[in-house]
């Protein structure tokens, strides 16, 4: 007679694994098919694990109800059978339900669409199949137990087999399924084990073979319409799109320009002119800041490299200065050789920005501060710990420039803690708008007479556009004296500042988005992100 695969318990500590091992799979996946449309800031964070932390809890009440009703363990496999199912429709579904939701969104709220927006696709895409294996440790628990003896053994080993694959559910998908095969492919690994699981059992225990040919056939589907990493579906213009540990990446021609972008719907990351014009960007305004050392062999570097645009504007107009770049995501640094011809003679190192000063022993004329997590400066790179650090290693007279990105002009604002907070360890600091973009470049010196040089180093600039850009900035930037919004190692809301910056900014562009909406409907509003 043939043993049930659930005498000997292996088959359910096994279901537990694997269940355990997909939920955090789910999660972290969770992280990336939003971020390029919300930000993987620790807001959007914060949104998925509570969102995923109630659909488990319910699942874990509803399950154990369900158990205690009716104990047939073909109720709880058939559940898996369709959270699978469910986790493998989702790269072909949704990125359009995200897209969708926003879109509706536009036109229904005008404060708070970031947040809104990301809580609602959270819900509608990750709800379902996260309480529905939420259902499975109560079920394990009632099919495991057959007397109150053993029983908290048995409980203990299936919490231990559930961390465990919780663990390793963890660390494949961030290390190796992400960067190796991306988002999608990712999502169909996990689907396709919990599939194998539930399909083991109807074939071993209850067969039925409607339900397993059903299942078959639909994971087929999407695992063919589903295999494309595709996130910003309505363009076919790119160049490249791909996955790193830390960003979702794109790169795009117009027929001015090549462009890095690390989120889709949100700006420019680096830009190569395809004439050697100037980008029109916050990099010339950085670049007053090297044109105020009066050295030929000015050492610069650059935290935060990206596809290396500074680097390139610098090495054009100053061709013996020596030009360090740091950057966290090596993939970029390997895009900025491809793509935007990055100088091999520029030096690139994959590191975070803040432990290579702590770790580097040299003295630059000029630091940029270039580091963007998504929607904001990290927290690390924005207190007066990290600008001590950057001054501490600047030459007498040497400027650090920072690009804050948004533009808030609200009191207490992104903007006003990092002019404060820099203020708190540079004695002159001022700062510019760029025109025509949402960026403000700060400038720091060491001493009141460093900026102050500029309208006399402005006269041996023989570039015309750019010698009118550096009158600009000497004659429009603001100055700056100490305030009281400071940031610290220990406290440092960055994201939430951000985040409010951000809410201001769509506030003014809802305007313009739902007259796009009315009169071209949803795929203009998507063609206009």
């Amino acid at each position: 007679m043939k043993k049930s695969l659930l005498q000997s318990r292996k088959f359910l500590y096994a279901t537990e694994f694997f269940a355990g091992m997909s939920v955090m799979a789910v999660e972290l996946g969770a992280s990336r098919l939003l971020a390029p449309y919300f930000s993987s800031s620790q807001i959007v964070w914060t949104i998925i694990i509570g969102t995923i932390m109630i659909a488990m809890a319910l699942g874990n009440i509803f399950g154990g109800r369900w158990a205690d009703k009716n104990s047939d363990p073909a109720l709880l496999y058939r559940r898996i059978l369709f959270a699978a199912l469910w986790i493998a429709a989702i790269p072909v579904v949704g990125k359009y339900l995200i897209v969708g939701l926003s879109g509706i969104l536009i036109i229904a709220i005008d404060t708070n669409l970031l947040i809104w927006a990301a809580f609602l696709s959270c819900m509608a895409i990750f709800v379902l199949p996260l309480f529905l294996l939420g259902t499975v440790t109560p079920c394990l628990v009632k099919y495991a137990t057959n007397n109150l003896e053993d029983n908290g053994k048995i409980v203990g080993n299936l919490g231990a087999f559930q961390t465990v694959g919780s663990i390793i559910g963890t660390f494949l998908p961030t290390f190796v399924t992400i960067p190796a095969v991306g988002t999608a492919i990712t999502f169909l690994i996990f689907s396709g084990i919990l599939l194998l699981i539930a399909l083991i059992y109807f074939i071993r225990e209850n067969p039925q073979k409607k339900i397993i040919a059903a299942a078959t056939i639909i994971f087929l589907a999407c695992s063919i319409a589903g295999n494309n990493n595709s996130f910003a579906f309505w363009r076919n213009d790119l160049t490249y799109e791909g996955e790193s540990v830390y960003n979702y990446l794109q790169v795009y021609d117009t027929p001015r320009s090549t462009i890095l972008s690390t989120n889709v719907l949100f700006g420019v990351q680096s830009i190569k002119m395809k004439q050697n014009n100037l980008t029109g960007m916050y990099y010339e305004y950085a670049l007053a800041a090297p044109i105020l050392i009066d050295k030929p062999d000015l050492k610069i570097l650059i935290l935060g490299m990206g596809a290396g645009t500074f680097a390139e504007r610098c090495r054009n107009y100053f061709p013996h200065a020596q030009i360090v770049g740091v950057e966290i995501d090596e993939k970029i640094t390997a895009l900025a050789q491809k793509y935007f011809d990055l100088p091999e003679n520029i030096p690139v190192t994959t590191y975070d920005g803040r432990a290579f000063l702590q770790a580097d022993k040299n003295f630059y004329d000029v630091i940029l501060v270039d580091a963007f997590q998504d929607i904001t400066i990290p927290f690390q790179m924005s207190s007066v710990e990290f600008f001590q650090l950057v001054k501490n290693h600047l030459n007498p007279g040497g400027v650090m420039v920072v690009n804050m990105n948004l533009r808030a002009h609200e009191t207490g604002g992104i903007n006003d803690y990092i002019v404060d907070t820099v203020a708190e360890i540079f004695s002159d600091v001022r700062t510019i708008d760029a025109n025509n973009v949402t960026n403000k470049v700060l400038f720091a010196a060491q001493d009141d007479d460093t900026l102050n040089k500029l309208p006399d180093r402005v006269k041996n600039i023989p570039d015309e556009k750019l010698s009118r850009l550096m009158k600009k900035i000497s004659t429009g930037w603001q100055s700056h004296g100490r305030g009281n919004f400071i940031l610290t190692d220990d406290k440092a809301p960055v994201e939430l500042l951000s985040i409010r910056a951000i809410d201001k900014i769509i506030e003014h562009e809802l305007i313009r988005y739902k007259k796009i909406y009315s009169t071209e409907g949803l795929r203009g509003l998507m063609e206009n992100f």
